[in-house]
């Protein structure tokens, strides 16, 4: 794998051309791709034929996908910056039953600070001001969490859209992202009615995704698939590219309470549906792998799929995001390491 740097690093508008001081494509470009400068997700009208034309090799998919578990992997300070870079990219979330406020406000208290004081000394880190890219919460803790987090730049996500299942009517399940939105949220993640997957009935899906964006207006919209629920590799190729072009900012595999949650063949084929989405519009979308990501070496190889696959543009937390808070005590624990020699202990490094 190549090294990176040691620093951190309805679904459609219109635009008024006639105006001079419109800006050119380059300006408002939020990713390149071959050379190509790619825009925010606008989305387009359904292609029928670009769905039902999806096909997945399965066992070329497997391949890849164990190749990045395989690779020899980076050391010493060029590990530390790609350890770096995870935490940057992370939705530090807590969507347990019982939730309170002084949870959400000790764990936006950790998005702000991930890091001890004394490792980030060690490091000599101190003017990166390293702090994660969202804290992911119920609607009823917004509030909480915007007011914990303002000045700080993270930004507030909330679970919607009947999450986990998504199967309450519709009209509820847009106003609960108005209400969101209006609470204060600047990204919206929604749950997508996997039996619209199941029963091929992708303008209803379409549809429904593209009412979703309209609701989030200013937030940003991740469409949570739920891959371990569709079954087939091929069953998320096609979910991809209907919530692709229905508008979403992101795509998401899972909620984190499925059976399976993300893998990494998974991510293969949602990758490269973006790399494909973008080729073909112009747009750029983020991606977001969530639920049984716990490791240090995991971030790693997520990070590496999304190099390979996308390029530097998708290594920001812009376009990238791990739904994936138990990681964040080993990546401390290896940052220690490359400090001290020593691992520390998990319970010193609690998240609220």
């Amino acid at each position: 794998m190549s090294n990176i740097t040691k620093s951190p690093g309805s679904a459609h508008t219109s635009h008024d051309r006639s105006s001079p001081a419109a800006p050119s494509a380059a300006d408002t470009a939020i990713a390149h791709l071959r050379g190509r400068a790619l825009q925010p997700n606008a989305g387009v009208p359904l292609n029928l034929d670009w769905v039902e034309n999806v096909r997945v090799n399965a066992s070329a998919v497997e391949r890849r996908a164990q190749s990045l578990t395989t690779r020899r992997t980076v050391k010493k300070d060029y590990q530390a910056a790609w350890l770096l870079r995870a935490i940057s990219c992370m939705d530090l979330t807590t969507l347990s039953g019982d939730d309170t406020d002084d949870r959400v406000r000790r764990l936006c208290a950790k998005g702000r600070q991930p890091l001890q004081h004394e490792l980030v000394a060690a490091l000599g880190i101190e003017s990166l001001q390293i702090k994660v890219a969202a804290i992911c919460v119920y609607h009823v803790f917004v509030e909480t969490a915007r007011r914990a987090l303002e000045g700080s730049g993270i930004r507030v996500a909330a679970v919607s859209t009947g999450f986990p299942a998504g199967l309450s009517p519709l009209a509820e399940r847009v106003q609960e992202i108005r209400r969101s939105v209006e609470a204060g949220a600047d990204e919206i993640d929604v749950v997508i009615t996997r039996a619209h997957v199941f029963a091929a009935k992708w303008q209803a899906l379409y549809d429904e995704i593209a009412a979703f964006k309209q609701a989030c207006g200013p937030a940003h919209l991740k469409v949570i698939l739920g891959t371990g629920d569709l079954l087939t590799l091929r069953n998320v190729a096609r979910a991809s590219q209907v919530a692709l072009m229905a508008g979403a900012d992101f795509i998401k595999t899972s909620t984190g309470k499925e059976p399976v949650n993300a893998t990494l063949p998974v991510g293969l084929v949602m990758t490269r549906a973006i790399r494909e989405y973008a080729i073909q519009t112009g747009y750029a979308v983020g991606f977001k792998p969530a639920g049984g990501i716990r490791t240090a070496k995991q971030s790693i190889e997520w990070l590496s799929l999304m190099k390979d696959e996308l390029g530097p543009s998708w290594l920001k937390s812009d376009l990238f995001r791990f739904g994936a808070s138990g990681m964040l005590a080993d990546i401390e624990r290896q940052l220690e390491h490359h400090t001290t020699g020593r691992y520390s202990a998990d319970h010193r490094h609690p998240l609220a």
